[in-house]
């Protein structure tokens, strides 16, 4: 279960990425179903190559601070904007 401080600091991490990429968009904040203890951020990511690269490697550099600073491992990964029902029959 996500506590507190992790929900926290998976929006902060969201944030920041977005400060930086605006396009992007929060899916949702959950367990690892692999490391219970690893938190995953899911973003839907730039489609283009180089901003794609840009930023897994701010990612990178930011949820390791995360790690360091308070000892939670959080880390972004690719997700998939929900669709609506409306979408779903179209």
């Amino acid at each position: 279960m996500i506590n507190f401080k992790q929900q926290e600091l998976s929006l902060n991490l969201f944030q920041q990425l977005q400060t930086r990429f605006p396009d992007i968009e929060l899916v949702g904040i959950d367990e690892s179903p692999v490391y219970p203890d690893n938190i995953w951020v899911s973003v839907v990511m730039p489609k283009e190559d180089d901003r794609y690269i840009e930023l897994r490697a701010l990612s990178a550099e930011l949820s390791t601070d995360i790690l360091l600073d308070y000892g939670y491992h959080i880390s972004t990964i690719s997700g998939r904007r929900q669709k609506r029902p409306a979408e779903v029959l179209n």
